[in-house]
């Protein structure tokens, strides 16, 4: 089940898939940063307050940036770097010239 809205009378689909697909890609990096901002604020805060010695905390949120990092690496390459038409779209052009 697709999370994305039908196409409009009058778009092109293609053009429409894409603009969804990088609308969800900007959405989803503005709460990346949002929420890590958040932790490495909180990480910031209370780093000080715990007891281990000179070196501070361990920076814990640094799992997060980089666990979600890649997600979001994966969410720009399907909005911004892959070819703009879809894989079943391909292989059926692929079958259509062969025959």
């Amino acid at each position: 089940m697709s999370n994305y809205k039908p196409v409009p009378e009058g778009k092109d689909p293609i053009l429409w898939e894409i603009a969804q697909k990088r609308a969800s890609f900007k959405n989803h990096a503005i709460v990346y940063v949002i929420v890590n901002a958040f932790l490495w604020a909180v990480w910031y805060i209370t780093a000080g307050q715990t007891n281990q010695g000179e070196g501070g905390s361990y920076p814990w949120p640094i799992w997060t940036t980089l666990g979600w990092g890649i997600g979001i690496a994966f969410h720009y390459a399907a909005a911004y770097v892959s070819p703009k038409v879809n894989a079943t779209e391909r292989e059926y052009d692929k079958l259509k010239n062969k025959q």
